[in-house]
C-alpha cells in the first residue's frame, strides 16, 4: 500500500511473506495452529450442545474426549516438525472419523422423530443438527492438510 494507506511497511511484508509461503505449499505451522485453534472452539460448542440435551447417548461424549489429543499435536506441529508429521496425521483422522460417525447419529436422530425425513421441515430445525459434525470432519481434514504441507521459511 502507498503510505496514504491504512498498513505500515511491516504488516506488508509480513502479508507479502504469508502469501508467498502459502503459494509454495509451506503453510504447515500455520495450519497446525489453527487446527488447534479451531478443535477447542468445536469442542466447545459440542459441549454445550450435547450438555443440552444431557448427554444421552454416550457416544455423545466421544467428540470431548478425542479433542485433548489433537489439541495437543496441533500445538505441537508448531514447534515440531516431528510432531507435525506424526501425531497430527494420526488425531487428525480420528477427530475427521469421529465428526463422521456424528452425521451417521445425527441423520439417524432426525430420521427417529416422528415423521422422520418426510416432514423434514419441522425435524431438520427441531432435531440434532445435521451438518454441525460436519464442523468436526473439516477440522479433521484441517489438520490431515496440515500435516502433508511443508513448513513456512
Amino acid at each position: 500500500m502507498s503510505a496514504q494507506g491504512l498498513a505500515s511497511p511491516v504488516s506488508e511484508h509480513l502479508l507479502d511473506r504469508l502469501l508467498v509461503n502459502v503459494e509454495y505449499g509451506r503453510f504447515e505451522r500455520t495450519l497446525s495452529g489453527l487446527t488447534a485453534f479451531a478443535a477447542v472452539v468445536t469442542c466447545s460448542e459440542v459441549y454445550l450442545e450435547h450438555y443440552k440435551a444431557s448427554f444421552g447417548n454416550k457416544a455423545m461424549w466421544s467428540p470431548i474426549a478425542v479433542t485433548p489429543p489433537l489439541v495437543v499435536a496441533g500445538i505441537g506441529g508448531v514447534f515440531s516438525k516431528k510432531w507435525a508429521k506424526t501425531a497430527l496425521p494420526i488425531t487428525s483422522a480420528i477427530f475427521m472419523l469421529n465428526g463422521m460417525a456424528g452425521e451417521y447419529y445425527h441423520a439417524r436422530g432426525v430420521a427417529r422423530k416422528p415423521g422422520g425425513f418426510s416432514l423434514w421441515t419441522y425435524n431438520l430445525p427441531m432435531g440434532p443438527p445435521i451438518s454441525a459434525p460436519g464442523l468436526m470432519a473439516m477440522v479433521g481434514g484441517m489438520g490431515l492438510l496440515a500435516s502433508v504441507l511443508r513448513r513456512e521459511k
